[in-house]
């Protein structure tokens, strides 16, 4: 180039150089990918030869061209720092967007759910491996670039999938909206499809909920059914009920309905003598007796512990009404059979029957519920039908229960004393005290009722105390010879605290402990076992009197009377009846009677009224003191301190006399 201008010197040679050396500078930064030390070289070497030329030239216009040039050359290495920075930059997007594509890729690989995107034409462009997994039970082979309205449509006509819900998920696809549906697969699978969709562009997101469906399936079995039995709870037969008497209210031809409420005899005991284990084996068979029993056009549901309940509202007839009931009664006739235990089990059943449209479900529970408090009462094991009259009973014992709180509040209760007799001597030596109570409108109410009700709401302790206050207040103005009977419940041992209740009483009365005696029924001990052994183990250590009740209408008197620190058995009044008539029943009361001698217990017979008892008793049997009518009946405080006193003097005289004879 220099050679150009200095040595050659023609216009031709020169304008060639330097067409040459520019044009090749032009591109100088292209070439070396705008690296300053490379362009920096080349610019040099290139332009300084030419520049030293044009200026020695001796040309006013070529020193003149020369000096334009630097200026070029001082461009060049800007428009090579521009280049190399756009260089970079690209390289660093290149790098930034491979990076982003591989963290993409890594999350879509790795996440938990299967995404799948479709392009503006509904075909398949992209899905990784999870979403691969949920295609894979639509249909085989590659789904890329495969339309997917056309795959989820073959899957739902082959029966892969549900019709309705593959139909709304290509519905929410082709509107391009947004929304959720489940689909079930092969094998109970459920897939959740999440779709939403933006510039033409769809998005799937694919949620194996499977677990989740089944933990709502158990909660939802859990809310509607009874897990020991499998029956309905009494939620959703309410439910159920209700919604079928609510239609028939709207039919023109309701019918009748038919509620049984089925509650299991003495299943307490079961409990209590053979273990919680058994006792749910127990409901378990009995529900299925239940169902087997009845059939498919009842519905059937546990109520709660031991009762279950049974509706029928299409078809009933009377004769259903009689029928049904014993269909379940016979299916209890067999023996149940569970963990090596062969043993019988009962039910009573209230039936109400109901062709009133407007009935509610609340009202026919009650009525049923009343019968069923019937057939307990008429001795278990049967089924009784609602009727008017039981709905004037239950009218009557809310009222009854309603005034006995009163009552007992007001301290308007009475007491009376039985006296207990010394076969031998024929003194009194004992009385048991009985609660009493007039109503000021109804008149004497019997404690055949009054008790259950007291025992039904809670006032049973209430008035327990109240008695051992009296009595033992009372039994200091006897002899000290007498002592003073009363009579706990079972629950006054679950709810009340009945050392703390005996004690009060002697604190406050000054009485003996030996002048105290506490009886108690199999019933109690059966239903508070565990209560009723701690309570009165202490209480006979004080040398309290423990007497069993009502012995042999119970279940298992004898391992109570192995248990329990007992010192007195009596015999129930269904052993001395018919004693005068029936030499077998006079041979089982002496043979109980001997029972309680061989343990060391004081017998009394309970419910002599006649001479003809009281010989036969005296003659045959190890009895030792009798209680009944023919020595009196339950008399006023006064009256029995008189009967005390009077037998006391008269009675040593009357059985010299009969010695004598």
């Amino acid at each position: 180039m220099a050679h150009s201008f200095l040595f050659v010197n023609t216009p031709f040679s020169e304008m060639a150089s330097l067409s040459v050396t520019v044009s090749v500078l032009v591109g100088v930064a292209g070439r070396n990918f705008a690296i300053d030390r490379l362009v920096t070289i080349q610019v040099l070497l290139m332009s300084v030869p030419m520049a030293i030329g044009m200026l020695l030239d001796g040309s006013l216009h070529t020193a003149m061209l020369s000096l334009v040039l630097i200026a070029f050359f001082v461009s060049l290495r800007r428009v090579s720092a521009n280049i190399r920075a756009i260089l970079i930059k690209a390289v660093h997007a290149r790098v930034e967007a491979s990076r982003l594509a591989s963290e993409l890729d890594t999350a879509l690989e790795t996440m938990q759910h299967g995404l799948c995107m479709l392009d503006e034409n509904g075909m398949i462009a992209v899905a990784n491996d999870r979403a691969e997994l949920a295609f894979a039970d639509l249909m085989g082979g590659n789904r890329n670039g495969r339309p997917f309205a056309a795959m989820i449509s073959a899957a739902a006509a082959r029966g892969t999938i549900p019709q309705q819900p593959a139909a709304r998920l290509l519905e929410i696809v082709s509107d391009g909206g947004g929304g959720k549906v489940i689909l079930r697969f092969a094998g109970n699978r459920h897939i959740e499809v999440t779709v939403s969709s933006r510039q033409q562009r769809t998005v799937l997101l694919f949620e194996d909920i499977t677990e989740r469906v089944k933990a709502e399936e158990r909660i939802n079995f859990m809310a509607h059914y009874d897990t020991l039995t499998g029956l309905p709870n009494r939620a959703y037969f309410a439910e159920q009920a209700e919604a079928d008497l609510e239609r028939r209210r709207h039919s023109k031809n309701p019918g009748m309905t038919m509620l049984m409420i089925v509650d299991i005899d003495d299943f307490k005991h079961v409990n209590d003598t053979m273990g919680h284990l058994i006792g749910d084996r127990v409901l378990v068979e009995a529900s299925e007796r239940l169902s087997r029993a009845l059939g498919r056009d009842n519905l059937v549901a546990r109520l709660g512990g031991d009762e279950y309940i049974v509706y029928r509202g299409g078809g009933v007839t009377q004769e259903d009404g009689i029928n049904e009931p014993q269909a379940i009664l016979d299916a209890f006739q067999r023996p149940f059979s569970l963990m090596g235990e062969v043993f019988s089990v009962n039910v009573s059943i209230g039936i109400v029957l109901s062709s009133d449209p407007a009935g509610i479900l609340d009202d026919l529970m009650t009525r049923a519920d009343l019968a069923l408090y019937k057939a307990k009462a008429n001795g278990k094991q049967q089924a009784q039908v609602f009727h008017d009259e039981m709905d004037t009973d239950y009218r009557y014992r809310q009222r009854l229960k309603s005034d006995l709180k009163q009552t007992v509040a007001d301290d308007g209760l009475t007491l009376v004393y039985q006296p207990i007799v010394d076969l031998k001597t024929r003194k009194v030596v004992s009385c048991e005290a009985l609660a009493r109570w007039h109503h000021p409108e109804l008149g004497s109410i019997p404690p055949s009722l009054f008790i259950p009700i007291a025992e039904e709401t809670g006032l049973i302790s209430d008035i327990s105390r109240w008695v051992l206050a009296s009595a033992t207040a009372e039994c200091r103005n006897w002899p000290s010879d007498v002592s003073i009977s009363v009579n706990i419940s079972a629950r006054d041992f679950r709810n009340a605290d009945v050392a703390a209740m005996v004690n009060d009483a002697l604190n406050s009365s000054g009485l003996e402990p030996s002048r105290l005696e506490l009886e108690v029924t199999e019933t109690a001990l059966i239903e508070e076992r565990d209560a009723a052994t701690s309570i009165l183990s202490k209480l006979a250590k004080q040398g309290i009197g423990i007497a069993l009740d009502d012995f042999g209408t119970g279940y298992s008197s004898l391992s109570y009377l192995h248990a329990l620190p007992f010192t007195k058995l009596k015999i129930d009044r269904s052993f001395v009846m018919d004693i005068t008539t029936n030499p077998r029943s006079l041979k089982l009361l002496s043979n109980v009677a001997q029972l309680g001698k061989d343990i060391n217990l004081k017998v009394t017979a309970e419910g002599v009224e006649t001479e003809e008892q009281l010989a036969l008793i005296s003659e045959h049997t190890k009895v030792d003191q009798i209680q009944g009518y023919l020595f009196g009946v339950p008399l006023p405080k006064r009256d029995v301190a008189e009967l005390i006193v009077r037998m006391a003097r008269t009675m040593p005289l009357a059985v010299a006399t009969r010695r004598r004879g």
